[in-house]
């Protein structure tokens, strides 16, 4: 994959997104929110056209060489004609028809620390996306039978089940991910749906004991 001129970076996050949110054969419909180099779309397309799905992904960023690397990437893929990137915010963005898996691994430092760099700054920081604006879009436009997928920093978990349920958003699964056994989490993929589950499943993965955990490998 290109990956030289994306605001942000691939990254183990993505890796992580891509690899170990859900996916069903039955999903038709999904949308990648703050795309960068397209890396979290690729990896659902391998592992959706290995699953035989009939999908199409769209993919949606602000910064214009992103789009652009994305495109690119897509466009070389063997999923080209399935796949589209946009440059266009989320909050400006009125899709048609509904979503059946809304994923993202969006900007979670602080406005207040921003980052010189204003591509960056975009990049990592939530002045222009947050995980509030994707639990709001999801609320409009996901299906009934849809999911919201999001990899933020584990610190973050209480706080975004709050403001996922107040969007009516429930959790139903999330995998706590550790870089070695005995430390806290770093990360969490936390996945959301329209109703609420009976049981919260709960997962873990280490990335970087030796050996690696069989979930690293998905």
């Amino acid at each position: 994959m290109h990956n030289s001129r994306a605001a942000m970076k691939i990254g183990t996050d993505g890796v992580l997104l891509g690899a170990a949110m859900t996916l069903k054969k039955e999903d038709r419909k999904l949308l990648d929110v703050g795309t960068g180099t397209g890396v979290v779309s690729m990896l659902a397309a391998c592992r959706l056209d290995e699953a035989g799905a009939d999908w199409r992904i769209s993919a949606l960023d602000t910064d214009p060489e992103s789009v652009e690397e994305a495109a690119l990437n897509f466009r070389e893929s063997p999923w080209g004609g399935r796949m589209e990137a946009r440059l266009l915010p989320l909050q400006e963005f009125g899709p048609e028809s509904k979503f059946d898996c809304i994923f993202s691994n969006p900007p979670y430092y602080d406005c207040s620390l921003t980052n010189p760099d204003e591509r960056e700054k975009n990049a990592r920081h939530s002045c222009t996306l947050s995980y509030r604006d994707i639990c709001e879009f999801a609320r409009a436009y996901l299906s009934t039978c849809g999911r919201l997928s999001l990899i933020l920093p584990s610190e973050l978990e209480t706080i975004l089940r709050r403001t996922a349920v107040s969007y009516g958003l429930y959790p139903f699964r999330t995998v706590r991910i550790r870089t070695a056994a005995g430390k806290k989490p770093a990360r969490i993929l936390a996945e959301f749906c329209k109703e609420a589950a009976g049981n919260v499943s709960e997962e873990e993965i280490h990335v970087k004991d030796n050996p690696y955990t069989n979930k690293f490998y998905l």
